[in-house]
C-alpha cells in the first residue's frame, strides 16, 4: 500500500466552491467507453467532507471517458442540497437523515423513515441501473450502498479518515473495493474475503500552480507582502476567528491576510478588512487563487483540507477541532507535524500571541518554509482521484 497519511477529514464550503468552479472547465479525455453510456452512481454527503471527494471522483470519471454517465446522490438536508444544483453533473436528493450518536433519541424517526428510504433508493437503482455504486461516506451514502450490495451491484467505498466512519465500517464487508486516505484505517476494518483494499490518498482536485504575486493582485492584496491564508471550514471556526481578529489588531502588521471566516461570521468580522492588506470573506468561490497567493495557511485539520495542503505543498499551522469524531483531526495534525510537514497548535493553546508568533517565525525563516513545503508535497497525492477511478472502473463489465 502507498503511504497516504495526508488524507483525513473536514473540508469546507470554500473548498467545495473551488471544486465546483473548476468542474465547469474540466475537459473530457480522449478515452472512449463505447457507444453505450456506462452509468456510475456516487453517493455521499451530509457534510462537505464527504461531498468533496464525490465531486473530485465525478470529475475524474468524466475525464476517463465521455461515455461515462455520472449521477451524484445526496440528502435533501445536507450541504449538497445547496451546492449540487450548481455543478455540471446529474444529481438526485433523497429524504435521508443522519444517525445521531449523542442525541440517540432523535433516531426514533428512522422507524418511520427507513421503509421510505429503502423504497426510494430501490426505485432509483431500478431507474438508473448503474454499473457501479461508489460511497464516499456520510449518512447519504449508507442506504444507497447497502441497497446496491443487496441488488448485486458492485460497490466501492472511499474512506477519508484515519479512523473509519460508521458507514465504511458497516459496509466494508460487502464492498468490492475500499479506498483509504490513511493506510492506518485498514486495521479498523473488517472487509470481506473478496474486498480489495487500496491506500491511494484522498481524492482532491490537482493543484494549479501559478504566480503568487498575480494571485495576490487579483485578490486585492499588495503583491509584494508575504501572505497568510486562514480559514476554518464551511461554517468557519469561532475560536480560530477570534485569534485571527486579535492578531490582526495588534500583531500581524507586516503580512497580507486572506481570511475565510465562514458565512455565519462574515458580517460581524467584515470591519477587519483593510484595502490591499486584509481580505475578509465568508468563503472563497475558488480556492485556487488563495492557495497560489499564500505563503502560510492556518486551518483546521480535516481530511480533505489536509489532503489539499499536501497536494499544493503549502506550509501550514494546523489547529485541529478537539470535538471531531474519534479525535481524528488531532491525529491528522500530529501525523503531519511529526513528519515535518506542518506545525501543530492545539486549540487550548490558541491565542493571538501564539498564532502571531508562529506566523512571524515562519515568515521570517524562508529555509523552514521551504522545508515544510517540500515535506508536505512529498506526502501529497494530487492524482489520487484519477488513480482511484482507474481501479474502480475495473469493476465495470466490459
Amino acid at each position: 500500500m502507498r503511504n497516504a497519511e495526508c488524507g483525513v477529514d473536514v473540508p469546507g464550503r470554500v473548498a467545495l466552491r473551488s471544486l465546483l468552479h473548476s468542474a465547469l472547465r474540466t475537459p473530457h479525455s480522449a478515452l472512449a467507453w463505447g457507444r453505450v453510456a456506462v452509468k456510475v452512481l456516487l453517493a455521499g454527503g451530509g457534510t462537505g467532507g464527504h461531498l468533496i471527494p464525490a465531486l473530485a471522483l465525478a470529475q475524474a470519471l468524466r475525464d476517463a471517458g465521455p461515455s461515462i454517465d455520472v449521477l451524484l446522490v445526496g440528502a435533501e438536508r445536507g450541504i449538497e442540497a445547496e451546492l449540487l444544483p450548481r455543478q455540471p453533473f446529474r444529481h438526485r436528493l433523497l429524504q435521508i437523515e443522519p444517525i445521531y450518536r449523542r442525541a440517540w433519541w432523535r433516531n426514533a424517526r428512522w422507524l418511520w423513515l427507513a421503509p421510505h428510504v429503502w423504497r426510494d433508493v430501490g426505485r432509483l437503482l431500478r431507474e438508473e441501473r448503474p454499473a457501479v455504486v461508489i460511497g464516499t461516506g456520510g449518512y447519504a451514502a449508507g442506504p444507497v450502498v447497502l441497497r446496491a450490495q443487496r441488488a448485486g451491484i458492485p460497490t466501492a467505498l472511499v474512506e477519508e479518515n484515519a479512523v473509519p466512519g460508521l458507514t465504511t465500517r458497516w459496509l466494508a464487508r460487502g464492498a468490492r473495493q475500499v479506498h483509504l486516505g490513511f493506510p492506518e484505517a485498514r486495521d479498523r476494518l473488517s472487509p470481506g474475503a473478496h474486498t480489495e483494499i487500496f491506500a491511494l490518498g484522498n481524492p482532491v482536485r490537482p493543484p494549479e500552480p501559478g504566480d503568487p504575486r498575480a494571485a495576490r493582485r487579483a485578490l486585492g492584496l499588495d503583491p509584494d507582502r508575504p501572505t497568510v491564508f486562514a480559514f476554518g471550514g464551511s461554517q468557519g471556526a469561532q475560536t480560530l476567528n477570534y485569534a485571527v481578529a486579535a492578531a490582526l489588531e495588534r500583531r500581524l502588521l507586516g503580512a497580507n491576510v486572506l481570511w475565510g471566516t465562514g458565512a455565519a461570521h462574515a458580517a460581524a468580522l467584515a470591519r477587519y478588512a483593510v484595502p490591499e492588506r486584509v481580505v475578509v470573506r465568508g468563503f472563497f468561490d475558488s480556492m485556487t487563487e488563495p492557495y497560489r497567493a499564500a505563503d502560510v495557511v492556518v486551518s483546521r485539520a480535516g481530511a480533505m483540507t489536509v489532503a489539499e495542503l499536501c497536494a499544493w505543498g503549502k506550509p501550514s499551522i494546523l489547529v485541529p477541532l478537539p470535538t471531531a469524531a474519534a479525535n481524528h483531526q488531532t491525529h491528522n495534525a500530529r501525523a503531519l507535524a511529526a513528519a515535518g510537514a506542518a506545525l501543530f497548535l492545539a486549540e487550548h493553546d490558541l491565542t493571538a500571541h501564539a498564532l502571531a508568533q508562529l506566523i512571524g517565525e515562519l515568515l521570517g525563516d524562508p529555509a523552514r518554509l521551504a522545508s515544510l513545503a517540500a515535506r508536505a508535497r512529498a506526502r501529497g497525492h494530487p492524482n489520487a482521484s484519477r488513480e482511484i477511478v482507474s481501479r474502480i472502473l475495473t469493476l465495470v463489465p466490459r
